[in-house]
């Protein structure tokens, strides 16, 4: 690593390898309750695990920005962070609040709302956290004569994930008032400025793994950020068919949302055109694997399989199945989970010096992990498109379907036991790197 603060980000990253541990534990827990295996039910009875699944992936994802950013913008701004002291401060509040949480739902202690439950009183402690996040990301940027796109646009998509999350922490009593700015959160999260992220970590990698003139890949990336915003913020009406609101929602959730696959496609485009132009060939291929793996799968999962069900003639039937659940792992997975990986996957042999390029364990994990997603969403898909059709086709009832539908989850914990054992080899590849040495020997670029 070229800065010894550049260290913090390896304690985000094994914080994030903890929460993405925990998360796949009570999908298996959810996993093994709809095929009737509830054995952990006074414990952890499915709604519980659910809400514990859903907002670990937030928080592990959050983790895993944080770590890259700690990483990426003294490197871009050509100096030191300004408090390596305040930002394990911040780590350390960060796990506080995610065990807390992690407790309180076991106590049923929590909001209700889907992605936003944790309790009203960690709400302020998120936003104070997340404001040291920010106050030390962006002195270290204003104190540097050097302000790159990439770090920009990183730091863009950070400072408008924290200023969405406010709205969530508004309370209306009317459920369609409270549904319509609850969206403003989750959609433009995931959709919209999480995506500004995404490209920004995706436009470092690429100029660390292909040697592409930096002028080249950021003009590429002005490209990414505008497709992003033109059809993201619009986009949100594909939550508001039918919750209240008015009809003209249906025309322009369902057109802008058609054109939200177009940011994706541009960044596959954007990637796999960046690597076939790179003249070097970097040695960590795993980390090259995982780059080029989030362009292509986010592109299927969060482009193909998000419009696939995001017209309202469609979503009609489709909304709040299975078929959401399909389009959603993938979706996650690709856009975020992979990117976060790829980052990790760099970044380590620069923070230890220990240049596992290509391991065999490494290798695993990638292939395993991502043919056991593939299966889980195949998984998914079928039992979502045969549960739509047996409800809202036929009009058998919720429970009569579940019971029709439950040998596709057998086919999904054999999926899952596939992709928990490439993550568990990720894990026990960052475990062999070790802590990071400042003295290490830089990795070639």
């Amino acid at each position: 690593m070229k800065y010894k603060s550049q260290q913090v980000a390896y304690w985000f990253f094994a914080l994030a390898m903890l929460l993405l541990a925990l998360q796949i534990v009570y999908g298996f827990v959810m996993g093994f309750a709809r095929v009737g295996y509830d054995v952990l039910h006074t414990v952890a009875p499915f709604n519980t695990a659910r809400a514990v699944h859903t907002n670990l992936l937030v928080v592990w994802l959050l983790t895993g920005f944080m770590g890259a950013a700690y990483y990426i913008i003294p490197e871009e701004a050509e100096q030191e962070l300004v408090s390596v002291k305040l930002a394990y401060v911040q780590l350390i509040s960060l796990a506080l609040v995610g065990v807390t949480a992690i407790v309180g739902y076991h106590f049923n202690y929590w909001e209700g709302r889907k992605f936003l439950e944790i309790p009203r009183p960690l709400d302020y402690l998120v936003v104070i956290n997340v404001l040291l996040f920010l106050g030390l990301i962006l002195v270290t940027l204003f104190k540097s004569a050097k302000r790159t796109t990439t770090s920009l646009v990183l730091t863009m998509g950070l400072v408008f994930a924290a200023l969405l999350y406010l709205p969530g922490m508004i309370w209306f009593d009317n459920q369609a008032v409270d549904s319509f700015f609850r969206w403003w959160v989750v959609h433009l999260w995931v959709e919209g400025v999480w995506e500004l992220i995404l490209g920004g970590i995706l436009s470092f990698l690429l100029i660390k793994l292909t040697g592409v003139d930096r002028e080249v890949i950021e003009k590429w990336l002005y490209v990414i950020v505008g497709l992003t915003f033109i059809s993201g913020i619009l986009g949100t009406g594909h939550h508001y068919y039918f919750i209240g609101t008015g009809k003209t929602w249906l025309i322009i959730g369902g057109i802008f949302s058609a054109l939200e696959p177009l940011a994706f496609l541009g960044m596959v485009l954007f990637a796999v055109a960046m690597y076939r132009k790179g003249e070097k060939k970097h040695p960590n291929k795993i980390a090259l694997n995982w780059t080029l793996g989030t362009a292509i799968i986010s592109f299927i999962g969060a482009g193909v399989l998000g419009f696939a069900h995001t017209l309202p003639q469609v979503n009609l039937y489709t909304h709040g199945t299975l078929v959401t659940a399909m389009h959603g792992h993938l979706a996650f997975w690709g856009a975020y989970a992979m990117i976060v990986l790829a980052f990790i996957s760099y970044a380590m042999p620069n923070l230890t010096g220990r240049k596992l390029y290509d391991t065999s364990r490494g290798n695993y994990a990638f292939w395993l992990s991502n043919i056991g997603m593939l299966g889980m969403t195949v998984a998914f898909g079928v039992a979502g498109v045969t549960q739509v059709y047996l409800e809202r086709k036929m009009g058998l009832e919720f429970g009569d379907v579940q019971n029709e539908i439950k040998v596709h989850f057998v086919v999904l914990i054999f999926c899952a036991m596939m992709f928990a054992t490439g993550i568990t080899l990720y894990i026990l590849e960052f475990l062999r790197y070790g802590r990071p040495v400042y003295d290490a020997p830089e990795a070639k670029p």
